[in-house]
């Protein structure tokens, strides 16, 4: 998911309580839920699409999952101590116990994976154990209505807060049990989504079809289907109470093309690109092949992800 979501949600999880456990909490989830994401800080040197070949890799592992709350623990007592030598530690902030903002800051990176493996992107749970990419298929990776629903109840909170209300933490909780319904919900339709046309294509003779439903913005409740075999992909529709409709005449993938490994070899940002890509496919563009995701066709995501190439003593840039 995006950098917003990460940290309304480490937000939510202080208002919802955790907050009042330890000195600097609230800062130590919204850290926390955004830490994972270290490694495009530290990406800022790979050009065009090298980039997919590393995010959501090593610093969503098990390792990093044990590691990177640990270092951010240590880090947050240090700051609690230069300002505590400077004379500079609010007054009214709660002592650090340091049991507490452990704990939190393994809550708030724990959750960062959590929500990245909801959309089709892909994630690497396993790294550096296993390179196998994970997806949840049920988010659009940049949802509106989680952003609204997280928003309102993180204002509903701090205002009864700041009212001196008993109750402040309601709206978190609330806000926490929608958002919750709301993941559960889009993944009973992404399930029924991917069985409508699993189904479909099976009766036409494709029952080895790779099928996956991605949620298109704003409009959750639909489901935009993506399906491939070896030789073809193509494309369905599929909407809750209407059903859905499948194209099963589909086009050639192109991955069959005797050029492609050769020139892949002589290009970093296509292999990259084909470690990340989940449903490849080469068109021909005159001489040379554009190598495109079924993922990210769309003409407003197409452009960053997609690697044009060319023979190798003429290989081109990624596009």
């Amino acid at each position: 998911m995006d950098n917003l979501t990460h940290s309304l949600v480490g937000a939510l999880l202080g208002q919802m309580g955790l907050k009042k456990k330890t000195g600097l909490a609230m800062p130590t989830l919204i850290l926390a839920a955004n830490l994972p994401d270290i490694d495009a800080a530290c990406l800022f040197w790979l050009e065009g699409v090298q980039h997919l070949g590393f995010r959501r890799g090593i610093t969503h592992g098990p390792i990093a999952m044990l590691a990177l709350p640990i270092i951010l623990w240590a880090l947050v007592m240090s700051f609690d101590r230069w300002q505590e030598r400077r004379g500079k530690r609010p007054v009214d902030r709660l002592p650090l116990h340091r049991g507490w903002l452990l704990a939190l800051a393994y809550i708030g990176c724990l959750s960062h994976p959590a929500l990245d493996w909801l959309n089709n992107y892909g994630i690497r749970l396993l790294e550096p154990f296993s390179a196998r990419w994970f997806y949840g298929d049920s988010l659009f990776i940049i949802d509106l209505w989680i952003w609204i629903a997280l928003a309102v109840s993180l204002w509903l909170s701090f205002r009864r807060e700041r009212r001196g209300a008993a109750n402040w933490r309601q709206p978190a909780w609330t806000g926490f049990m929608v958002v919750s319904g709301y993941i559960f919900v889009n993944g009973l339709i992404t399930g029924a989504a991917e069985r409508m046309a699993s189904e479909a294509l099976a009766a036409g003779g494709k029952a080895d079809a790779l099928v996956v439903a991605s949620p298109p913005p704003l409009a959750f409740w639909r489901r935009d289907i993506f399906w491939r075999t070896a030789e073809r992909y193509g494309t369905a529709r599929f909407t809750p109470g209407v059903g859905g409709s499948v194209d099963l005449t589909g086009a050639p993938t192109g991955m069959d093309d005797p050029r492609l490994a050769m020139w892949v070899k002589g290009d970093p940002a296509a292999r990259a690109f084909l470690f990340w890509a989940r449903m490849p496919v080469a068109e021909r563009d005159g001489d040379a092949l554009v190598l495109r995701d079924q993922r990210f066709m769309h003409p407003l995501a197409e452009e960053r992800f997609q690697v044009r190439l060319t023979a190798p003593d003429t290989a081109s840039e990624p596009l």
